[in-house]
């Protein structure tokens, strides 16, 4: 109750900042809405508005997987982007939009703030092989509780290789936060919710399977093994209800 509390009150101040700025424009919050608004929206990059009116926010949207409306926040699929990145581009965000990203710490913080969401992670293999992984409920917390992660229950046909990283804090090679004695994302050159250190690597280097060593790859523990190099992965959230806040008391 006090989180949903939390996240209508959040919500009341986005639309009173909406209704002080006088327009009329729709300015979505994630993905979700953008696709409630106009089923027939596309897959792609859209302007969505987490925050605030004055302050928007590119983001890819998958309006085609499991009756669309997700807003991906990361986006693994060929390479070009450098994800052994510091704390500071972990918490701001980088990369393009179109191709490979990672959203930002600070901007999926507030994308779970306001909205109950559920998380799916998409993959693909390199002979065609598609797998997911589905939570029902997925948030993280704020910086200074080291963005801890927090995850629902497990479904999909990729296996559940996240839930051992439930209730971790967000690990970068120079903030380490993981229960190894070691450095884990120093170590395999990826930042993420470490334990000691991973079962998935969303962010690890980008390889096909046999170019790195092992558990240095983009790796799905569960489906294919530590070893073997995703060719595509995504993450991705969706509000669970679009109406939580209308339709439960505060």
């Amino acid at each position: 109750m006090k989180m949903l509390q939390v996240r209508c009150f959040v919500a009341l101040l986005g639309f009173l900042a909406s209704a002080a700025t006088g327009s009329k424009d729709f300015l979505p919050f994630d993905c979700n809405e953008i696709y409630c608004h106009d089923s027939t929206s596309l897959s792609g990059v859209y302007t969505i508005f987490p925050g605030d009116p004055t302050t928007p926010l590119q983001v890819f949207c998958d309006m085609n997987t499991d009756r669309g409306g997700w807003t991906v926040f990361l986006q693994r699929m060929d390479g070009t982007e450098n994800f052994y990145r510091p704390w500071s581009h972990y918490k701001a965000g980088f990369g393009n939009m179109a191709g490979e990203y990672w959203l930002g710490l600070e901007n999926i913080l507030l994308l779970t703030v306001r909205k109950e969401n559920e998380l799916r992670v998409d993959m693909e293999d390199w002979e065609g092989g598609k797998r997911y992984a589905k939570y029902s409920s997925f948030s993280i917390d704020s910086e200074v509780d080291g963005y801890q992660l927090h995850l629902g229950k497990f479904t999909g046909n990729a296996g559940d290789s996240l839930t051992n990283h439930n209730n971790m804090k967000f690990s970068t090679f120079d903030r380490d936060q993981d229960t190894w004695s070691g450095n884990c994302a120093k170590t395999y050159l990826g930042a993420f919710w470490n334990t000691n250190c991973h079962y998935a690597s969303p962010t690890g280097l980008y390889a096909p399977p046999g170019l790195v060593a092992g558990n240095q790859g983009v790796f799905w523990s569960s489906w294919k093994g530590a070893n073997y190099g995703m060719k595509t992965l995504a993450m991705k959230i969706r509000s669970v209800s679009a109406c939580a806040c209308a339709q439960k008391p505060v």
